[in-house]
């Protein structure tokens, strides 16, 4: 049986850990209840909305993702801005009349997105994952609506 030698054993490691790391499974960790596989949403447009207690053009766009959230071909998943962790995000989006799934940290580094530097911002995601677009300001139904063809 012929053997490797030691450049190709090396490199043939580099290649086989490139591929696991190119397989690796993003999952969202929620406010609360278990975490998203990232996987799950394909088939359906993600919004990824930036949030702060503090914005009132959020405030006013919370009823509007609400609905949008309950449609079948819409996921809405919610970002504090300002950091909330834990208990006390989970109350602060009850309060807000947040009915959509708040995620307990950021997923844009997960995808090379940027943090957004004004609020309300909106990431529209399409039914195979790839970022549409980033829409800042209060958004409607109509909005996203007139956006995705639906």
């Amino acid at each position: 049986m012929p053997r490797l030698s030691r450049g190709a054993a090396i490199a043939g490691v580099l290649v086989l850990t490139a591929l696991l790391a190119g397989c690796q499974k993003i999952e969202l960790e929620r406010a609360e209840g278990p975490k998203l596989p990232w996987d799950d949403l394909r088939g359906q447009w993600v919004l990824v909305n930036y949030w702060a207690e503090w914005c009132k053009p959020c405030l006013e766009e919370i009823p509007e993702l609400n609905d949008l959230d309950k449609a079948p071909d819409v996921t809405v998943l919610g970002v504090n801005f300002d950091d909330v962790k834990g208990e006390a995000l989970v109350d602060l989006g009850k309060r807000m009349g947040i009915e959509y799934t708040m995620l307990a940290k950021d997923p844009g580094p997960e995808f090379d997105w940027k943090f957004p530097v004004a609020l309300p911002a909106t990431f529209v995601v399409n039914p195979e994952g790839k970022l549409l677009e980033a829409r800042f300001g209060p958004q409607t139904e109509e909005d996203i609506r007139a956006l995705i063809g639906g």
